[in-house]
């Protein structure tokens, strides 16, 4: 557990899909099982796909998005574990490669390396998610240990009505504490 936490800490990782409006959710969630949070986002997702000030009302902290300056203090404890939801097609390719060109993604390549526990709920349409180099992105995190819920494509069904999301799953990847 996080040295500087009473609580164990969980990342949570935004990308800009549809479903990040319900982020909410997820945090709710957590909170609810003894986890307390700070979230990233994709500058992407900053821009409209959820409500930013809500998840800061929620979780006590600032939305993260931006890189802090040299000699800045880290604003969140080390993570115990982090959750990626929803982990869209670019998000989870630049990741797989290394490309740590946001904070976002660059937080998820250290936590592989620090070997914290990595769920991922991706949201990918089928076209992309059929995509060699999104297959292999799979494979690669998987061979690092993270873990992955069920694609999440967001289609309609029939009535109009899409299939859930499911925040929920991202906890129940990562295990008992």
């Amino acid at each position: 557990m996080s040295e500087q936490a009473e609580k164990p800490f969980l990342y949570v990782v935004v990308c800009a899909a549809g479903v990040a409006a319900g982020v909410d959710e997820l945090i709710t969630a957590a909170q609810e099982r003894g986890w307390e949070a700070g979230v990233f986002a994709t500058p992407v997702a900053m821009d409209g796909f959820f409500d930013v000030a809500a998840v800061e009302a929620r979780t006590g902290r600032v939305v993260r998005s931006a890189w802090r300056r040299p000699g800045d203090p880290r604003p969140f404890p080390a993570p115990d574990a982090v959750v990626v939801a929803p982990a869209t097609f670019n998000t989870v390719n630049k990741w797989a490669a290394g490309l740590a060109d946001t904070l976002a993604v660059a937080t998820l390549c250290e936590a592989c390396g620090l070997g914290v526990p990595v769920a991922v709920l991706p949201c990918v349409a089928d076209a992309l998610a059929s995509h060699p180099a999104y297959r292999e992105s799979l494979a690669r995190l998987s061979a690092m240990g993270v873990r992955f819920g069920d694609p999440y494509a967001g289609q309609e069904q029939q009535g109009g009505t899409g299939p859930e999301f499911g925040w929920e799953r991202a906890l129940d990847l990562l295990g008992p504490r």
